[in-house]
């Protein structure tokens, strides 16, 4: 006897409900606004999650690597910027690996304080002797500084967990929600020495130590937003590497990996159209053929977009993209191959002075931020340091152009000066609120991270952020965005 229809269409129709939905194909193009490290990790996170069968152009006026750029000093190269890498920065070590690149061999040299008149604190080659010199003239505030650092690098350290199951969040805010609950978040809105003084750190050790680590990462004061210092005061305290041959090559290597189709343009702009009832991106650039444009399923934009450093625009949107407000610090690098002038710095005799790394204090007078005896970027085994009395080549970092009685004050003679003019960081006290990753469904912006910290691992960071949202947005994979208790969620995934 026939079944009845019923009979046969429950069971079918429950094979139909518990069968998954048919996956969303891929994108079919992806548009990258910058080849530095963001757009160059973007690209090959983005290829990780969608395939290679992705289409990826990446725009780049100037040159593969941004920032990572390195100078020529008698047919050497020398990094010029973005010189150390943390070694927990763990995004930055699987680069390496993964391109069969190498670190570059670490050669020791001494640092030392300057106040304009004096060395306030001198490292030596004793490690006991250090740490009797920081007890003596501060306390025990190096060990409270210590332990405020590793408090906030554990937590930091949550967010490789969270990536490598898939997580990803749709704002700075819940990223930093995320890590360290609102007390991260609120390290964004107040200082760095702020923080420290709170958690007994004195005030001179503030103003000696903690404001010469932050001019020569930051250019900046201990005003800096506490979450930025203790990212840089991290890199400070532990062991760092670089590597062998130039850090842009973590760039170039990158994008070669993802073959992405590397395009020498500059994106002037995006406008919104839509196709099939989906938003559809075009892309305004000019390039040596003068302008053009091109459609995109999605694009990651991860130049700057503030006024000061853009004049990138945005077309039929509604509502409107709002403007990014907050300016850049400026920033001079100034790679000068000459022969030191000790006596500036207390030694008349040059054989006699001990430090490869001079660090200033915030003394009105001083027109320098930090200046170091840098070593080239390919580094053999018989390399060894040049000698206070010879000549080297030094980086020195200030917010102006040296002028030639400066340069005369640092140098008793040099060969060659080359100069390099930045906006290298966000001016931090220059706006209260962060910049957003979304802007519209399918667009997003990864530079508003540098507004938190800037490193060369934060932005690693939000790359993988980025290639995560736009992969689970894509899919719907809302499960994935912004979840809460995320640390027990992991561990019961474990």
């Amino acid at each position: 006897m026939a079944a009845p229809p019923a009979a046969l269409l429950l069971p079918a129709l429950a094979a139909l409900l518990a069968a998954p939905a048919a996956a969303r194909a891929p994108p079919r193009s992806i548009a990258v606004v910058g080849a530095g490290l963001g757009g160059s990790a973007v690209a090959y996170f983005l290829q990780q999650h969608f395939g290679p069968q992705v289409q990826l152009d990446v725009y780049e006026p100037a040159g593969v690597g941004g920032r990572l750029a390195t100078v020529t000093v008698n047919k050497q190269q020398y990094e010029s910027r973005g010189a150390s890498i943390h070694a927990l920065s763990l995004h930055m070590q699987d680069f390496v690996k993964i391109l069969g690149l190498k670190h570059r061999r670490e050669v020791a040299g001494k640092s030392a304080i300057f106040s304009g008149e004096h060395f306030v604190l001198e490292e030596t080659d004793w490690y006991l002797l250090n740490l009797f010199r920081l007890w003596w003239h501060y306390g025990i505030s190096f060990l409270r500084l210590q332990m405020w650092v590793e408090e906030v690098m554990e937590k930091f350290m949550r967010i490789y967990k969270y990536q490598a199951h898939g997580y990803a969040f749709s704002s700075l805010e819940e990223l930093l929600r995320s890590l360290g609950g609102d007390a991260f978040v609120n390290m964004t809105q107040r200082s760095v020495a702020e923080s420290l003084l709170e958690v007994g750190v004195t005030q001179r050790f503030v103003d000696d130590v903690i404001a010469a680590v932050l001019r020569s990462s930051y250019g900046q004061s201990v005003l800096v937003p506490a979450f930025a210092g203790a990212m840089s005061l991290a890199g400070a305290q532990g062991s760092t590497w670089a590597v062998e041959g130039g850090n842009k090559l973590v760039c170039s290597g990158l994008l070669k990996l993802t073959k992405a189709n590397v395009i020498p343009a500059r994106v002037t702009g995006v406008s919104l159209h839509s196709s099939e009832g989906r938003a559809l991106y075009q892309v305004h650039y000019e390039g040596s053929e003068g302008q053009g444009s091109a459609f995109y399923d999605m694009v990651v934009v991860t130049t700057p977009l503030h006024p000061s450093r853009s004049n990138f625009t945005f077309g039929n949107f509604e509502p409107p993209i709002a403007d990014f407000p907050g300016a850049f610090q400026p920033s001079v690098t100034s790679v000068v191959h000459g022969y030191l002038n000790s006596s500036y710095f207390g030694f008349p005799d040059p054989k006699l002075f001990p430090f490869a790394s001079i660090l200033t204090t915030d003394t009105p007078d001083l027109f320098f931020n930090a200046m170091d005896n840098i070593c080239p970027v390919n580094i053999s085994a018989a390399f060894r340091r040049k000698q206070p009395q010879e000549a080297a080549v030094w980086r020195v970092l200030s917010q102006q152009p040296l002028d030639k009685q400066q340069l005369k004050t640092l140098f008793r003679s040099y060969y060659s000066v080359q100069v390099t003019e930045w906006q290298t960081y966000p001016r931090y006290d220059a706006a209260k609120s962060l910049p957003p990753i979304v802007l519209h469904e399918n667009l997003f912006y990864l530079s508003g991270v540098e507004w938190v910290a800037s490193s060369m691992e934060m932005i690693a960071v939000a790359a993988k952020n980025v290639a995560l949202l736009a992969h689970n947005r894509w899919h719907q994979d809302l499960e994935k965005i912004d979840q809460k208790d995320l640390m027990h969620k992991v561990k019961t995934e474990l």
